[in-house]
């Protein structure tokens, strides 16, 4: 197999990934042939031609879709301010914000150009989401329960006009089961939230 036909076929089997790793490439390339040495080099050049884009360290994507970078974190899902806009709560630009239980450094990233936000949650905590649409692809973010949530557990202020809707979109029932996963300061910091 020719070296084009590498190409030809490593395009057809990972264009409509959301990433892949190096690791995935060097592995689909070597069993069609190519040696360890090839896949590098090949990956290098998509990259230098715009082809591929580096998302982080050794993994790459034929899209620059900033929507699916969450899937880089998985177990994710996206909330804060991000799940307040895609609940078209929220109307100011916000940056990606990705809420994960794997061990990460948090903080703002800089990913095809962008900045993202990543937060690490216990993994107690890792509920309340819910696959919604977004373009060509369904993605987890917070419902609207979990979302204020995360805002008393992340210390993050929520404006008082966005409150005050968020409190009128609220399922009580949905909001008191997450209540009762709690610890009793942070029950007690959301429900102190609710009567202001």
């Amino acid at each position: 197999m020719g070296k084009t036909k590498y190409l030809k076929e490593f395009r057809e089997h990972f264009k409509y990934r959301s990433y892949f790793s190096i690791k995935e490439a060097e592995m689909f390339l070597n069993q069609h042939g190519a040696g360890r040495e090839y896949a590098r080099l090949a990956l290098h050049n998509l990259e230098k031609r715009g082809e591929i884009k580096r998302l982080k360290r050794g993994y790459y994507s034929f899209n620059d879709n900033l929507d699916t970078i969450g899937f880089l974190f998985e177990p994710f899902y996206y909330g804060l301010q991000e799940a307040l806009s895609l609940h078209d709560l929220w109307e100011q630009e916000t940056n990606p914000v990705i809420i994960t239980t794997r061990k990460v450094r948090s903080g703002v990233r800089a990913i095809l150009g962008r900045n993202v936000v990543i937060r690490h949650i216990q993994r107690k905590m890792f509920f309340g989401y819910e696959a919604k649409r977004i373009g060509n692809s369904f993605l987890p973010v917070s419902d609207m329960e979990k979302t204020l949530i995360d805002f008393v557990y992340f210390k993050v202020a929520i404006p008082k006009d966005i409150l005050e809707e968020m409190k009128k979109r609220l399922d009580g029932n949905k909001l008191q089961r997450y209540l009762q996963k709690l610890d009793k300061s942070l029950r007690i910091k959301v429900n102190n939230l609710l009567i202001k």
